[in-house]
């Protein structure tokens, strides 16, 4: 019986060193595969030099301030009875509890949200709790999707113009190469951004992967405060590169009557006077929108005269179904598979260009879209036209700048680390999910960033011929920043194709 036990004991003890000794294996080996991956995107990234691009930028700014959500956040045994009954997926925030189940609804499914509320006075207590808590960090931070960009791309060489008011003590968060041309003001607007990781608990949930939610009570930004000055010197700057974002400040704000259609045409108009100089490409920075009424006149005022759209997953979803059933996409797969993902790219790429040629004859200022760019967790996308002009030029460069982007951002390092990092994407993944057959592409960890050519039917006998790139992610393992990931990443991936 002793010998039995001792023979146990041993096979035992030699099993779970035998365990140990093969997690550590397989830890060296991927290791070396992170190690390798990075070797080869960081060589793609340098490749290409960046000559001082000129890129305007709109519109507005906002001061962050950044919490830990489940920390900041208390979840009462009403919204989690709540929660468990019922989704909620309110437009306009109207109180702290309808803001608690709205925050849960989209932690539960790791998926990015930013929403309006005209509570003034709920959101600046909210804000005051934040400042205020003695156990509770918080950090403020340069925010808005315009300065954002604008600061990434000046720090990967380009000129920027830089459409927005902001106070001075925000403005020196700019960087020299940035050019302000809206006025100074007294207060900033302020965004409350709810940060969370990885399984992070709240009450009953988890949230399957990092994101954020973002509240916001902003006053300058729906009105586009900047619009008028920053119109005065966009002509003269003669940009190479004008991006357009921040309009989703007007999701669910209350105008008076046509002044939010007057304000879109007005932006339309500074879209329409770029064909001046055929040159200057045009691009549109999607963002986090729920109303539908907002989204058809972006439709047909914004998204006509862009050459260029960068979004991210949910967006992306949600875009496809406005242009295909004219109806919102609230939520979609945070983690969605590459095939699927590739789909809905070309599903709006057909779209919107079977558009652009059935009215272009109407209106000379409209543009063909020629660029995609899909940022996922796991991987960047981009679709960009092959039209013998060269318009965007380095598709695998800026895919590979793009992935280094997003590990950097999130990990608040300007090193990556690949003991810091881990890959989603699978050794192989399918071109399309809709298509029989459809070619497999093969991850090589020596080219990591998969490109090839295909065409896309558009309307009738018309196709695009396209370049596809795929690039992997090298995740981080511990998100210290999600907000303005998005906006960095496309920024990166911009000022190595113009």
């Amino acid at each position: 019986m002793f010998s039995l036990l001792s023979t146990a004991t041993m096979l035992g003890a030699f099993t779970a060193l035998f365990a140990i000794i093969f997690q550590a294996y397989l830890a060296s080996n991927e290791l070396v595969k992170l190690t390798v991956i990075l070797q080869h995107l960081r060589d793609l990234e340098v490749e290409i030099p960046v000559n001082g691009p000129r890129v305007a930028i709109g519109y507005g700014s906002c001061s962050d301030l950044h919490v830990r959500a489940v920390d900041f956040l208390q979840c009462n045994d009403n919204i989690r009875k709540a929660l468990n009954a019922t989704e909620y997926t309110f437009d306009d925030i109207s109180n702290e509890e309808e803001f608690l189940l709205n925050f849960g609804y989209y932690f539960q499914r790791g998926a990015a949200a930013e929403r309006f509320t005209a509570n003034r006075e709920m959101f600046l207590e909210l804000v005051q709790r934040a400042k205020k808590s003695s156990t509770v960090k918080h950090h403020w931070a340069l925010g808005g999707n315009a300065p954002v960009i604008g600061t990434r791309m000046a720090i990967e060489g380009a000129n920027v113009l830089l459409g927005a008011k902001m106070s001075s003590k925000l403005k020196t968060h700019l960087k020299k190469e940035v050019r302000l041309t809206g006025s100074l003001i007294d207060d900033d607007d302020i965004h409350l951004i709810l940060e969370y990781n990885t399984g992070d608990t709240w009450g009953d949930l988890v949230s399957p992967r990092a994101n954020r939610y973002i509240l916001h009570n902003d006053h300058h930004n729906p009105f586009l405060s900047a619009l008028e000055e920053f119109d005065t010197e966009l002509t003269a700057f003669e940009p190479d590169l004008f991006v357009v974002s921040g309009l989703q400040m007007m999701d669910n704000y209350v105008y008076p009557a046509g002044v939010r259609e007057g304000l879109l045409e007005k932006v339309r108009q500074q879209m329409r006077a770029q064909s001046r100089r055929p040159r200057t490409r045009i691009h549109f920075e999607m963002a986090s929108f729920v109303e539908l009424e907002l989204l058809q006149l972006l439709r047909h005022k914004v998204l006509p005269h862009a050459d260029s759209i960068g979004m991210n997953e949910q967006e992306l979803d949600n875009l496809q179904q406005v242009l295909e059933t004219g109806k919102i996409s609230l939520v979609a797969d945070c983690n969605p598979r590459v095939a699927h993902s590739l789909d809905q790219a070309r599903a709006v790429f057909r779209k919107l260009n079977a558009e652009f040629y059935q009215h272009s004859t109407e209106d000379s200022t409209r543009r063909p879209l020629s660029r995609i760019h899909l940022h996922t967790l796991a991987y960047q996308a981009f679709i960009v036209a092959k039209d013998g002009e060269g318009r965007w030029r380095n598709t695998k460069n800026a895919a590979a700048k793009a992935s280094l982007t997003a590990h950097r951002h999130v990990c608040a390092s300007s090193i990556v680390n690949p003991d810091a990092a881990y890959l989603q994407m699978d050794d192989s993944f399918a071109v399309s999910a809709k298509e029989p057959g459809a070619k497999r592409v093969h991850f090589n960890n020596r080219d990591p960033v998969s490109c090839w050519e295909e065409t896309i039917g558009v309307n009738g006998a018309r196709s695009i011929a396209v370049e596809i790139c795929v690039a992997p992610v090298l995740i981080c393992k511990n998100a210290i920043q999600t907000v303005g990931a998005g906006d960095n990443i496309s920024g990166a991936g911009l000022v190595l194709q113009i």
